[in-house]
């Protein structure tokens, strides 16, 4: 079984507000990233949260998620919310799809070709790549979930995959999405739909 982490736990310090709550379209931000990942087929999804946690919490109140909360999200960096969440996940799940919060433009397709890749080429990491950079949501299977929950800061998810590049099995996409994250109010307004 393969689970959604989402990686819902920063404190909008660049945005200014929650930027997880934000509107998109008839939604929340958050709210457009778990109905992606349902039209992407991922049934099991928990969403880690940290900074403006009673915000999201409420707004994702009308979704099918389970709720895990990291209380080092103001010190430990994104580190420390993607292991919360690993920590978190039923022993029956045998991978994780690691998904940003602040990513409400990924496509379904996309989802689902990362899903069917780790499927398909039993690889231990699949991640999607655009223009030869790599990008979101990505599958890590358990057996390399120890080795993610040993790293300690100042490591960083960028470093946990460089250390194991050999391992990853890249997916070229045609969509930019999969790099575009909401940092700024800027990154808002060019972003969000009209």
């Amino acid at each position: 079984m393969i689970a959604a982490i989402v990686l819902a736990a920063g404190q909008s310090t660049r945005m200014g507000s929650p930027k997880m709550v934000l509107p998109w379209g008839e939604r929340t931000v958050i709210g457009q990233v778990i109905s992606v990942l349902i039209t992407g087929g991922v049934k099991e999804i928990l969403v880690v949260t940290g900074g403006a946690r009673e915000e999201v919490e409420s707004a994702l109140q009308d979704y099918p998620v389970h709720l895990v909360h990291n209380p080092n999200y103001a010190c430990g960096e994104m580190l420390s919310t993607f292991q919360t969440g690993l920590s978190a996940l039923d022993e029956k799940v045998t991978a994780a799809l690691i998904t940003l919060g602040d990513q409400p433009g990924i496509d379904a397709m996309v989802v689902r070709s990362v899903i069917q890749t780790y499927q398909t080429n039993h690889a231990v990491m699949v991640v999607p790549s655009y223009q030869m950079r790599r990008g979101h949501p990505w599958i890590l299977d358990r057996a390399l979930w120890s080795a993610a929950l040993e790293l300690k800061k100042p490591a960083t998810l960028r470093d946990f995959l460089n250390q194991n590049a050999n391992l990853i099995s890249y997916l070229r996409v045609e969509t930019g999405s999969i790099l575009s994250d909401l940092d700024t109010p800027e990154d808002y307004a060019r972003l969000r739909p009209k």
